[in-house]
């Protein structure tokens, strides 16, 4: 047969295959892909705050915030929760935080970012102590994806 290859012995019988084996190696590692591709999204999705945005057909990423605010709604009490950068705040606390950052970054930018189920004037009084302690570029963020 022409293209076939015969392993033969020392005394002319079927000989073992000595070639490497690549189908288990090629099993495992598209297996392990195809985890890794469906595990992605759900660690990269996944902030730590959960606030559902309210959507925006003109909302533009920001590519990186130095200040971000959130505010979102406690599920037990009802209470308007304050978050800085992902740790959970007090006004007292953001007070207390703006000079410093600003002191390093006389460009500081800060993304203010409400739960749906938050009043427009806590908003309003967000965005105002972010101004008020001279930070003039700020942001509302948004769902991009109306």
């Amino acid at each position: 047969m022409a293209g076939t290859t015969h392993y033969e012995d020392d005394e002319g019988g079927p000989g073992a295959i000595t070639d490497i084996n690549v189908t288990p190696l090629v099993d495992i590692t598209l297996v392990l892909l195809i985890i890794f591709m469906v595990t992605a999204p759900m660690i990269v999705n996944n902030p730590s705050i959960k606030v559902e945005l309210p959507k925006a057909a003109t909302g533009d990423e920001t590519l990186k915030s130095t200040l971000a605010l959130t505010l979102s709604r406690d599920p037990a009490s009802g209470a308007v929760l304050l978050y800085a950068n992902g740790e959970k705040s007090d006004e007292p606390a953001v007070k207390a935080m703006i000079p410093d950052m600003l002191s390093k970054n006389k460009d500081l930018q800060a993304i203010i970012a409400a739960d749906r189920g938050i009043s427009y004037g806590d908003v309003v009084h967000i965005v105002d102590l972010v101004k008020s302690l001279g930070v003039h570029k700020f942001a509302l963020n948004t769902d991009p994806n109306p």
